[in-house]
Formats: structure tokens, C-alpha cells, sequence
């Protein structure tokens, strides 16, 4: 037999048997684009880098979360915000059918209260919520110029809850702000961008990661208070709350969930996914490219494995990481 074939046949069944090994593994594709993303990515590497029979499917944080519970798949939900479910979540993992592989968002999910970069470069003290209220002439309200402008969280969304007892607990009302409903998260993407594009003073919620955020420096406003997690959970982001206290956001828990069978099947593939993390500063960047270059999950999982070799690298042995490369 030709050497050359021997070699091929060799190559076919050595991947044939490093498949075998790892398996068919799906892949939730939330419908979000940092987890469009992340399932991108997991799924190219979990290929070709693990010999993974990958695929994609899509999800959401409650329907994956309990079928991965319930019926054992998908078997990765690469960017599971748990702590929407986290008593059912924690009682698949007590009950050995789910493992929590590690952070997906090494920072957390962040929230808060924010302006712009520019206005913190020209007045430093608008980092803190007494710089701003001492400026609050600045931040005029859309229809009122007796008023100041606080842009809360849309209305019907859970963070309107959170924004509106932080707007409360820190007295905005009374050094004249106004709370402004922008509508839709549309809605309050498009009020940073115009307040940026002119150059103007702007002050209200957002939340990373976020294209926004990586498009327009903004800079977390700092309550002097510090996170009271008690408060927030009990009270801060409850529409029962009477008397909500000042407290900064707490991160939210980012988690990769997998299925107890994978974790024990893969075992290195599983390895894969406690190290694969991504901070929000690198996500923002991310998002913004995608909205940019209206890139779907794949374009920018090519991006990102092309270009950010000193991220993804560390998260695979020098075996796998020549393979991934190879492959692209």
C-alpha cells in the first residue's frame, strides 16, 4: 500500500477515534450575541482541537437550563446567567446531573449607574455620585430645563425594579433629576450614542457586556457605598422594597453549565471549559466589532480566534492550540 495512504487512513482513524472519545456534544446558542459568540468558539475548538463531533443548537437561559436538568442536553450552555435559576441549577449539580465548569464572564455580569469618559476627564469627581449631583445642572432633562435627566431602565424590564429604588435610596429627586423612561433597550443605546456624538453630559443605567459599552467610554458611577449583597437581594431589587438603602451592584453570576455525562466523558474537553473565560472589557470590544461589521456568531468567532491568539491560547495545552491554528 502507498505510504501516502497509509498515512492518510492513519490520520482519518486517529481523528475517527479522538471523536469517538469525546463524542456528539451540543452546544446551547443563546439568543444573545456574546453567547452566540461563545458557542462559536467553544464549538471550533471542542472540533478541532478535542476531536468533537460539536454542534449548535439553540437556547435560552430557562427552557436549557431545565432541559439540561431534566433531559441531559444540550450538554454546554457556554454563558448561563444562573442566578435567574440558580436553586434548580445548584440541585442538578448536588443530584450529579450538572457541573458548573467556571466563569463565563470572569468580572461578572455588571451593572450600574454611569456617564460618559469625557465629562470624568473634565470633571474628575463625576466618578462619584456627589460629583455628579454637584453638576447636576448639566445633565438637562428632554423637556423640562428646570429638571435634570436620569435615564432609568426601560419600562417591564426586571433592572426598571433596581434602577428605581437605587433612584430613590440615593435621593436623586431632590437635587431635581427626573427619572426618564427611554423606551426600549433600543431606546437607551440610542441616548448614549447622541449625548456622545455631541459631546454632551448624559447619566443613567446600562449594564455590560454590551456593544454600547464598547463603543462609548463610560465610567461606572461610585455610590461611596459599597455592595451590600443583603440589601440588594432583599430589597434593592424587589418592587416590594419600602425603604431600599444605597448599595452598588452586585456582578452577576456568568457560568459555563455542562452535562455531568460530557464532563465525565471529556474529561480534557471539560478541562477546556473551566479555563475558557472572558472579561467584560474584552467582550464590549467584541460586541462592538459585531454590531459594526454585522458579523453573526461565526464571522466573529474567526475574528476572535484570528486575532486574539494571547486570549484563547492559555485556555488549550501547545497540542491543542497547533490544532485550533491549523484548522483556521
Amino acid at each position: 500500500m502507498n505510504i501516502r495512504v497509509v498515512l492518510t487512513l492513519a490520520l482519518v482513524i486517529g481523528f475517527s477515534q479522538a471523536q469517538a472519545a469525546c463524542g456528539k456534544v451540543t452546544i446551547a446558542d443563546m439568543n444573545w450575541s456574546s453567547a452566540t459568540l461563545m458557542a462559536n468558539v467553544d464549538r471550533f475548538i471542542l472540533e478541532h482541537g478535542y476531536g468533537c463531533n460539536a454542534e449548535i443548537v439553540p437556547g435560552d437561559t430557562m427552557p436549557t437550563g431545565t432541559s439540561m436538568i431534566e433531559k441531559g442536553e444540550p450538554d454546554i450552555a457556554p454563558e448561563m446567567w444562573s442566578n435567574s435559576m440558580k436553586a434548580a441549577l445548584d440541585r442538578g449539580v448536588e443530584e450529579k446531573r450538572l457541573r458548573y465548569a467556571g466563569k463565563s464572564l470572569s468580572d461578572g455580569g455588571e451593572e450600574g449607574f454611569w456617564v460618559p469618559q469625557y465629562l470624568v476627564d473634565k470633571y474628575p469627581e463625576m466618578a462619584t455620585i456627589q460629583g455628579v449631583i454637584k453638576h447636576a445642572d448639566l445633565f438637562k432633562h428632554p423637556e423640562d430645563d428646570k429638571r435634570h435627566a436620569f435615564y432609568g431602565c426601560p419600562a417591564g424590564w426586571n433592572c426598571q425594579i433596581s434602577a428605581t429604588n437605587l433612584f430613590k435610596a440615593l435621593n436623586l429627586a431632590d437635587y431635581g433629576f427626573d427619572q426618564i423612561d427611554p423606551g426600549s433597550g433600543a431606546g437607551l443605546a440610542g441616548a448614549i450614542a447622541k449625548a456622545y456624538e455631541r459631546q454632551e453630559a448624559w447619566f443613567g443605567y446600562y449594564w455590560a457586556p454590551t456593544s454600547i459599552l464598547g463603543k462609548y467610554k463610560m465610567v461606572k458611577v461610585d455610590f461611596g457605598s459599597g455592595i451590600d449583597k443583603d440589601e440588594y437581594i432583599n430589597c434593592t431589587s424587589s418592587d416590594a422594597c419600602q425603604n431600599p438603602k444605597v448599595t452598588m451592584y452586585p456582578p452577576s453570576l456568568v457560568q459555563t453549565v455542562t452535562t455531568e455525562s460530557f464532563a465525565s466523558q471529556a474529561p480534557d474537553a471539560y478541562a477546556y471549559l473551566t479555563k475558557r473565560s472572558y472579561t467584560n472589557a474584552l467582550m464590549n470590544e467584541l460586541l462592538a466589532w459585531m454590531e459594526d461589521n454585522q458579523a453573526d456568531g461565526e464571522t466573529a468567532m474567526y475574528h476572535f480566534l484570528a486575532n486574539y491568539q494571547d486570549v484563547w491560547k492559555p485556555w488549550v495545552s501547545v497540542d491543542v492550540a497547533k490544532k485550533v491554528s491549523d484548522a483556521l
